[in-house]
């Protein structure tokens, strides 16, 4: 028989254990040895039991243990330890803190998060980055209040049909056996949150908190009495069902997300935030409750817009249309107008916000951004890709000065480097998470420590990779009997090669089987083995990328190499942990730029493994030659499987000629010293860049106290700069018809021009109804390429000398010759604004419609 409810009782801790519980339900402890020390020792093999899940430890401990515990004064002691430096922790000063004018709160949206292996809320690289992003906020003080939804299937567990095939379980999460507090109003009701939908529906939901370190991180469930089936189901799954579904989740994220906080800060007096945070579009409709919470204060449409543009900032994580999340305009109708409207929101405003260039579809990524005055990529790539795509936003404007941004990724190291290379570094690792300086103290470590450091993780990872490997043989319906080949499978001796991501085609899984004799005489060679091993999960509604995941499976089942080669299903936090620790080697070949940043490898790097990497990502822009290897790539190659081809050969060569040959380089010592030198520069060069906390304080002097500083401009004096600047911007957009460059001269040019000379300009301007302090009016200048266009301007400000009665201003200004080769130059006007962050940000723009002016020479 089975259950129709289940829940976790807890446990009852005797007094003297009482911060037992303190520590248990402060996520601090997954990151934090120490701490998971002292859960170990309340009952060692149960520990191991339940899967290092210090819920479910005590959960299960028995209280005859727990009597003795209470009696042990060492335990006291150290139990007492842990709390006080819990406390500490998240109540004294730290970097953030000795910041000036901060922003008081900064609201973060995800719509997953990896902050522990007992609380999956996560599919992703997406979700793991959300996690670091709250981790390395609580290490630096940065004051972020986190907003998520609460799966209670969370994403699926993987594992594989004898024929290897992925299979997806969805095993039901007991909110009551999480590391969760349930949010609950002064007469300790739970504070719940509602949310209108069409036919006279109401979706409602309860709030749980999360802790981590010092950061809450609030997660709306939606599975209460008070809702029917259908909204029940709303947070079953991460991204699971189908389009209605996802829209549904996403209204919960964004506009209950809102709403959630606006309860939370109102029962713990926690700081209203004056920053949001848009982690991809997923949260997106946040802007709009904001929207309207300020129209119900009074404020228009577009006043109410500015004044949240200025406190917004989104982040894109999609290099590829395919990955913006697009819903059917009358969906969206149907959700804000009728009788499901906003009264102070006309549902005409929502649509232009997220309209694109299919009229029938509604664009959550276009939305985000223009409901954002700051956004950004996440590695210099990226935002060179996401400005390509999104650059019809901001018609006219270059590619340069597309307003979208960049902040390399980052991971937090306390969560992903290896104890032993922790202690190896003397504890200085903890803190060199927090600056760059230090890193170079990496080369006056031995050798033969570093050496030694690596073994004992590649033999973990070896160890825990035939556990794994055994467990999911025996659910492919293999016996024990068949199993004894699993005792030898892989070698903690051996070169060992890390793949582990998601299973979506352009991440190429199985590239690496492009030649499979080349790949096995690779694994077979009998001086210079390599062993590879490959973790990953395909979308449950992703058949192409379960075809991937059965390639690799069959050929990894073949008796010749299946003791170099394996599969490791159901990828998660634990084995992900396990395999950036023990791998020599972090391989990753994404067709080239569709790998927006990719962090896998940063963890592999700072456990001292070397990463060999199509150059995409983060590794486009740190690898310098010596810091790992780069895959060529076949950029011009228009045929993907000649593509794939070349660039199998290219990594096949690479392993066989550079990466085995040094690893297997050992002179009378043993040891591979070109290996070692790799090993340390790689720690010196990467370290200070890819840590989540050099991403943070990125996001901070950068993005969060910027906004801050503009939100807070805006809503001063009820929000009269808000007003103001929506009325200039409405003046503006309505005038911008009449704004016209109509002439443009020059003078000092010469017959021939040398470099180190100027150009004086003098151009005309028609204005129509707008001032001069209304625009600005630049001379852009520099190289041109074979049809004249301008390759990366530079600009310099021309000075208005005279306005005409007909609304026609003269400017003048200089132009450098500042280089050689070819060279040209145009006049442009753009609205100007002190409270507008960028010249681009109202997307207009007026330049001469024939090059008038333009030069094209050789200069000298």
């Amino acid at each position: 028989m089975r259950a129709i409810r289940r829940f976790t009782v807890r446990t009852v801790l005797p007094a003297e254990l009482a911060a037992l519980g303190e520590l248990v339900h402060n996520l601090r402890w997954s990151w934090h040895p120490e701490t998971i020390d002292l859960f170990a020792e309340v009952d060692v093999d149960l520990w191991e039991q339940v899967g290092h899940d210090p819920v479910a430890l005590l959960g299960a401990v028995t209280p005859a243990r727990l009597g003795e515990l209470a009696a042990d004064r060492r335990f006291l002691r150290r139990l007492a330890d842990a709390a006080d430096d819990l406390r500490e922790y998240t109540t004294s000063p730290r970097w953030y803190q000795t910041l000036p004018d901060s922003a008081r709160a900064i609201a973060y949206f995800s719509p997953e998060y990896g902050i522990a292996a007992p609380l999956p809320q996560y599919s992703g690289g997406l979700g793991i980055l959300a996690g670091d992003h709250l981790k390395a906020a609580s290490d630096l003080g940065v004051p972020i209040l986190a907003v998520g939804l609460l799966y209670r299937h969370g994403y699926f567990t993987q594992s594989l049909s004898p024929e290897g095939w992925q299979l997806e379980h969805y095993p039901s999460l007991d909110a009551g056996g999480l590391p969760l507090s349930l949010l609950k109003d002064a007469e300790g009701a739970p504070v719940k949150i509602r949310i209108g939908l069409p036919g006279g529906r109401v979706l409602h939901a309860q709030v749980w908190v999360a802790q981590v370190g010092r950061v809450p991180l609030l997660l709306l469930d939606s599975d209460v009495a008070d809702n029917d089936m259908a909204a029940r189901d709303v947070t079953d799954r991460l991204y699971g069902g189908g389009t209605d579904h996802r829209l549904m989740q996403e209204l919960l994220l964004g506009v209950g997300g809102v709403r959630a906080i606006r309860a939370y800060c109102k029962v713990t007096g926690h700081p209203e935030p004056e920053v949001f945070h848009t982690n991809e579009g997923h949260a997106g409709f946040l802007g709009l409750e904001r929207i309207r919470e300020l129209t119900e204060a009074r404020l228009s449409f577009d006043e109410a817009l500015e004044a949240v543009r200025a406190g917004t900032v989104f982040t894109t994580h999609t290099p590829v249309p395919a990955g913006i999340d697009r819903f059917p305009v009358d969906m969206i109708e149907r959700h804000f107008g009728g009788e499901n409207a906003w009264p102070t929101v006309p549902v005409e405003r929502i649509l232009a916000l997220g309209a694109e260039a299919d009229p029938g579809r509604f664009n959550m990524a276009i939305m985000g951004m223009r409901l954002a005055q700051r956004v950004n990529g996440v590695s210099r790539l990226h935002g060179e890709v996401s400005r390509e795509m999104f650059k019809d936003l901001w018609p006219g404007f270059d590619l340069d000065e597309v307003p979208i941004g960049s902040i390399t990724n980052g991971v937090h190291a306390p969560t992903w480097v290896g104890r032993e290379l922790m202690e190896l570094a003397g504890r200085e690792l903890p803190s060199l998470v927090e600056r760059a300086r230090g890193w170079e103290g990496i080369q006056k470590i031995s050798d033969t420590d570093i050496w030694k450091i690596r073994g004992t993780l590649r033999a973990r990872l070896v160890e825990g990779a035939r556990e794994r490997l055994r467990s999911s043989w025996r659910e492919r319906g293999a016996s024990d009997a068949e199993l004894g080949w699993i005792d030898d499978a892989l070698d903690p001796d051996v070169l060992t090669i890390g793949f582990a991501r998601r299973v979506p085609s352009y991440k190429r899984l199985t590239l690496m089987l492009s030649d499979p004799e080349r790949l096995t005489d690779l694994l077979l060679d009998p001086d210079k083995p390599v062993q590879i091993i490959i973790a990953g999960k395909a979308h449950p509604a992703d058949e192409g990328g379960k075809k991937l995941i059965q390639q690799i499976v069959k050929f990894a089942d073949r008796e010749d190499v299946r003791h170099r080669i394996v599969f490791l299903p159901d990828y998660d936090m634990a084995l992900g942990r396990l395999m950036v620790q023990g791998c020599d080697v972090w391989l990753n070949n994404p067709l080239r730029p569709l790998e927006a940043s990719g962090t896998s490898g940063m963890k592999s790097a700072l456990n001292g493994g070397l990463n060999l990497s199509i150059r995409d990502g983060w590794w486009d822009e740190w690898y310098d030659g010596t810091n790992g290897w780069a895959i060529p790539t076949a950029d011009g190659v228009a045929d993907p499987d000649r593509r794939d081809e070349l660039e199998a050969a290219a990594l096949y060569d690479l392993i066989e000629h550079e990466v085995a040959d040094r690893f297997y380089d050992r002179p009378v010592d043993g040891l591979p010293r070109r290996w070692l030198e790799m090993v340390k520069h790689t720690l010196t060069s990467l370290g200070p860049k890819v840590l989540a906390g050099r991403m943070l304080r990125d996001y901070v002097v950068d993005l969060y106290n910027p906004a801050a500083t503009a939100a807070r401009a805006l809503s001063a004096d009820s929000h009269a700069a808000a007003k103001a600047f929506a009325a200039w911007r409405v003046r503006v957009d309505n005038a911008w018809p009449g704004v016209r460059v109509e002439h443009v001269e020059a003078t000092g040019v010469g017959d021939t021009p040398e470099v180190g000379a100027s150009i004086e300009l003098r151009a005309t301007i028609a204005l129509g109804d707008l001032e001069p302090d209304d625009v600005l009016v630049e001379a852009a200048y520099g190289k041109v390429g074979p049809h004249d266009e301008l390759e990366h301007p530079a600009y310099a400000k021309l000075t208005v000398t005279s306005v005409d009665d007909d609304g026609h201003a003269h400017y003048t200004g200089t132009v450098p010759l500042d280089r050689t080769g070819a060279f040209g130059y145009t006049v442009r006007v753009v609205p100007d604004h002190p409270l507008a962050a960028t010249p681009a940000e109202l997307g207009l723009i007026a330049v001469p419609e024939e090059p008038a002016g333009m030069t094209n020479g050789i200069l000298r």
